[in-house]
């Protein structure tokens, strides 16, 4: 696999997205019912911003704030980095490197088609490091 889209097409499970208004208990209930490290928060099926465990951890928790009373437009990242389908594996894990990130949305002439985390990438690439790894063999067996 070596686009974003190529990892969508094999990827299993839904795009998790919560409403503005909701709380961060409650995105954070979603994320320990779900195994998942992030949140989208969407309006209308726009991408408002993007709420992972570690803005939990440092705009709630450190911040001494209530998590069933704080909203999540108020410990999410407004302007998360987003990345096309036609954006390669390598292109992501460089961004998530620069930024600093583990998971990115992904936008199609701006509509929220999917998230990829750096697990979903590290999965693509230990694939296709098999891959490569069984035609060399089958090259030199042969």
């Amino acid at each position: 696999m070596n686009t974003v889209r190529q990892l969508l097409d094999h990827k299993t499970g839904d795009v998790v997205c919560i409403g503005p208004g909701s709380s961060v208990l409650d995105a954070v209930r979603e994320m320990a019912e779900r195994d998942i490290g992030s949140v989208l928060v969407t309006e209308g099926g726009k991408l408002l911003g993007i709420l992972t465990e570690r803005h939990y951890a440092r705009n709630v928790i450190l911040a001494g704030r209530r998590s069933d009373s704080t909203p999540v437009t108020e410990a999410m990242s407004a302007e998360p980095v987003c990345v096309s389908p036609d954006q390669s594996v390598d292109e992501c894990m460089t961004l998530m490197t620069q930024h600093r990130i583990r998971h990115l949305p992904v936008l199609d002439d701006g509509n929220l088609i999917g998230v990829v985390s750096i697990g979903d990438l590290v999965k693509s690439r230990i694939a296709d490091q098999e891959e490569m790894i069984d035609q060399l063999t089958r090259y030199i067996q042969s």
